[in-house]
């Protein structure tokens, strides 16, 4: 999923706990009929991806819905929903910003299955 439109707001990083957790709120507004402003989190190493970006750019964010459910203290359940980003890029430039993909070793591939004898004429137009 992803959502594209202008940077209004551009938070700072915050570190939470003493395990180091760190957070970076971005709110984008929209360019629609009614504009939405949607507030976009980046967390750990994703925090970083934002360097690069000042409020007032176009962008687009690739983003996953995450949900979770709370019981407090009475022992009713609540549900809380979040945005998370894990790529931006701005539109104007084109300048992606994400984690490096993994790179896939070619060799570990193998085909299953070897119909073809070394007597059979590739078949291949080019």
């Amino acid at each position: 999923m992803e959502v594209s439109g202008k940077i209004k707001v551009l938070g700072e990083t915050q570190t939470f706990g003493s395990n180091g957790f760190r957070k970076r709120e971005v709110v984008v507004t929209t360019d629609e009929q009614y504009p939405q402003m949607i507030m976009v989190e980046f967390i750990q190493d994703k925090c970083d991806l934002l360097n690069n970006f000042n409020v007032g750019d176009d962008v687009k964010i690739n983003i996953n819905l995450r949900g979770r459910e709370w019981i407090n203290p009475e022992g009713v359940a609540k549900y809380f929903n979040s945005i998370q980003g894990w790529r931006i890029e701005k539109l104007s430039g084109n300048t992606a910003q994400s984690a490096p993909a993994p790179v896939q070793d070619m060799n570990a591939f193998e085909p299953a299955d070897d119909t073809n004898s070394s007597d059979e004429a590739d078949d291949l137009p080019f």
